[in-house]
């Protein structure tokens, strides 16, 4: 089934999950025309998502809580742990490498590659900063799933290859440029700027 679900609505389960895990009080019930109130969407939109996951809503009564917040992070993943790298250890990076909220994903950040000699050898948060150069015997090393790109757009591709080199199918991609990776590989691109434009144009 997950291979059936589009990108909008896996963009949609974690804010369900995050707001479920926000709200105080007892494991009660919860519908999904509540959640939908709460979050400013459609009823039948947050049913059908909902569906997806293997949670049993009640008629008249809705879901119970923890069911439904199981049903999405198992749905999720977020049980199983997947170990990610940085790539860039500058600003932005050293920001994702101080960033605790990758855990409720079951996302363990277990390093970061830079070719800078003043950051290569040391740790940031705790992480340690090891020579992009030695990208393919990290990735070996700590079982790599997931790769998080933070270097500028002429660096982008070329680390892109590098990964895909490594055999990371999954990219999440900071840089503003748009990648060429093998069939089967997934790459996310986050242009920060681009989205801020989009929201200024929004009136």
């Amino acid at each position: 089934m997950k291979s059936d679900i589009s990108i909008a609505t896996l963009q949609r389960l974690p804010v369900y999950l995050n707001y479920l895990k926000s709200i105080n009080g007892d494991d009660g019930y919860i519908s999904s025309g509540a959640i939908a109130r709460a979050l400013k969407m459609g009823e039948v939109l947050v049913r059908k998502d909902l569906a997806y996951t293997s949670a049993q809503g009640r008629t008249r009564v809705g879901y119970k809580r923890s069911e439904l917040i199981r049903a999405l992070e198992e749905f999720l993943g977020c049980k199983e742990i997947k170990n990610a790298v940085i790539i860039g250890a500058g600003g932005l990076g050293r920001a994702l490498l101080a960033y605790g909220g990758f855990k409720n994903y079951g996302i363990e950040i277990v390093a970061a590659f830079d070719n800078d000699p003043e950051k290569v050898g040391g740790k940031i948060c705790g992480k340690p900063v090891y020579d992009l150069d030695g990208l393919k015997g990290g990735v070996l090393k700590y079982e790599v799933k997931l790769a998080v790109i933070c270097v500028p757009a002429s660096c982008a591709q070329s680390v892109a290859d590098k990964l895909a080199e490594c055999g990371v199918t999954r990219i999440l991609n900071f840089a503003p440029v748009l990648l060429h990776v093998p069939e089967g590989y997934i790459v996310r691109d986050i242009d920060v700027a681009a989205n801020l434009a989009i929201l200024f144009s929004m009136e």
